[in-house]
């Protein structure tokens, strides 16, 4: 059974906001068939499709109604079967997501749980008691805000919502649960798709006894406006039956040879959890915020991916800079760039470079930034419950902008998301063709990854090098590669031996007689000819 998903290059397409066909301001399924062409152009080789399920759209379609059909704002399953038809004729493999830590409060299944204690859905959510002074059984939060425990009238009870309380979560401690989620994702396989995002991997499982989560004294209320990162997350998540939960899963997927990969919501020991669940028998790869923050160093990137690889020798990680729940990594780094485009080609360069499976977000090829919205164009639960900060996600998931014409060339009417001045003027037909645009050196670093096996899937040694000089040697032997990256807007310079002649899509790099001037947000990709050693000099 080949491993196509090792150190494959991935593009998530938020469906909302890459093509609306048919002229509702909403992006859709024919929409996306009509423009995978250009993401066979680019380089990319799966795509994964955010959630396009029957939905009442409280949380834009993360809040799942029905698993097996295709909400009509999005099309139809026949929609989606031309979808994956077009897809694999294009050599693009198609991975879904798949939202199965909770449903949609409207899910048949919770519709007939809350009834009474006694139906036979009753135990398929979780449910608890009040305290006997009518509180929650326990001090559980959301992740949107207030407690993570909704009252329930019907039933008298509390069910568990880490989320909004129009998404319950499912108990998986009942086995019925479990064997009804491996139906969903047999409905899906049998269509021939290639694999699953699973969002909020580590939530599946709950501690049975309910007790309370302990402080986490290292994090304020004032990091980032939401209590939530208060708390230790003991028993709320990151059950050890998640583990188990995950084998069974992963003996369904290789009867048809497809991959996965998880979304570890967690910050704390987020790499060590990665880890724990892409070991052997588990999961294929997983992913999580490490490099989703403001912080941008070389020490940072060298901590993580070590750590990764020393903890998880076995494991697989994928990278990500950017996606739907984040803001934008030019618009959160573009203070340690010259310009904004000098950090999307830097950036670009360096998240293809590093030894793992890589994930793009939608536009990021096009150096994207996050759009200010005010409250009144907000959709976005979270961001409305928390405005003016944290700032919310529809900032990251405007439309993707194709041209110059109106709307960004993604609908003929007003969108359902505004295309504003500054994302209008970062376009595809605008950037394509045009040497040292974002997109064609996105282009070029696809194509130089996919001719390199070095970086697909080569070892990492990093060298020791001072900030903000980032340098590691992917590979070993002939086609060794040394990858050199000046994370700052002020030029440097950095000695080198064991290295031969620039190669790749290197950028405001030059070398003459072992040395190396790395300009402002610099990338250099060398031959390696030898014991490859770089050392730092003054700037």
């Amino acid at each position: 059974m080949t491993e196509w998903w090792r150190g494959a290059v991935t593009y998530q397409v938020y469906p909302r906001s890459f093509q609306d066909s048919n002229g509702d301001g909403v992006g859709d399924l024919p929409g996306i068939t009509a423009r995978l062409s250009y993401l066979a152009d680019l380089g990319v080789e799966v795509v994964w499709l955010s959630p396009y399920f029957k939905s009442p759209m409280k949380d834009m379609g993360y809040d799942v109604s029905d698993y097996c059909d295709v909400d009509p704002v999005f099309g139809t399953l026949a929609d989606f079967d031309a979808l994956l038809t077009r897809a694999h004729d294009l050599g693009l493999k198609v991975i879904i997501d798949q939202v199965l830590s909770h449903s949609s409060d409207l899910h048949p299944a919770f519709v007939e749980s809350r009834i009474n204690q006694t139906n036979p859905k009753a135990n398929w959510y979780v449910w608890a008691d009040p305290k006997p002074d009518g509180s929650p059984p326990s001090n559980w939060l959301s992740v949107f805000g207030g407690s993570a425990w909704a009252w329930d009238a019907r039933r008298k009870q509390y069910y568990l919502h880490n989320f909004l309380t129009s998404q319950p979560d499912l108990n998986y401690h009942n086995p019925d649960v479990q064997d009804w989620a491996l139906d969903n994702l047999r409905f899906w396989l049998d269509r021939g798709v290639d694999g699953f995002r699973f969002d909020t991997v580590n939530y599946f499982f709950h501690d049975p006894l309910l007790r309370s989560n302990p402080a986490d004294h290292r994090n304020k209320l004032e990091a980032e406006g939401n209590p939530y990162g208060m708390q230790y997350h003991l028993y709320d998540k990151n059950q050890p039956e998640n583990l188990h939960w995950m084998e069974r899963i992963r003996v369904l997927l290789d009867e048809y040879g497809a991959a996965s990969v998880g979304e570890m919501g967690e910050s704390h020991h987020a790499i060590r959890m990665m880890g724990d669940y892409t070991a052997p028998g588990r999961l294929h790869q997983c992913y999580s915020f490490e490099f989703m923050g403001y912080e941008y160093s070389a020490g940072l990137f060298r901590d993580r991916i070590e750590s990764f690889f020393k903890g998880a020798p076995k494991g697989w990680p994928m990278w990500a800079f950017s996606n739907h729940d984040v803001v934008r990594h030019v618009s959160r780094w573009q203070k340690h760039g010259l310009t904004p485009d000098a950090v999307a080609k830097q950036t670009g360069a360096l998240l293809l470079a590093l030894e793992g499976s890589v994930c793009l977000w939608e536009a990021e090829e096009l150096g994207q930034t996050d759009t200010e919205l005010a409250l009144e164009e907000l959709t976005d639960p979270q961001g409305i419950n928390f405005w003016p900060e944290p700032i919310g996600r529809d900032n990251t998931r405007t439309p993707m902008v194709w041209d110059a014409s109106p709307h960004g060339g993604f609908s003929t009417v007003t969108p359902w998301l505004p295309v504003k001045p500054e994302q209008a003027a970062r376009h595809v037909a605008g950037q394509t063709g045009v040497p040292g645009s974002v997109l064609e050196s996105y282009r070029a670093m696809l194509a130089f990854r996919r001719a390199e096996p070095a970086l697909r899937t080569g070892r990492t040694r990093f060298l020791d090098l001072a900030e903000p000089v980032l340098g590691f040697v992917r590979g070993e032997g002939q086609g060794a590669i040394l990858c050199l990256f000046n994370l700052s807007p002020v030029a440097l310079s950095v000695s080198v031996s064991g290295a031969g002649v620039l190669t790749g899509p290197s950028q405001a790099a030059s070398l003459a007689d072992g040395r190396l001037d790395l300009g402002p947000n610099g990338v250099a990709f060398l031959t390696v000819t030898g014991v490859a050693t770089v050392g730092n000099l003054a700037s």
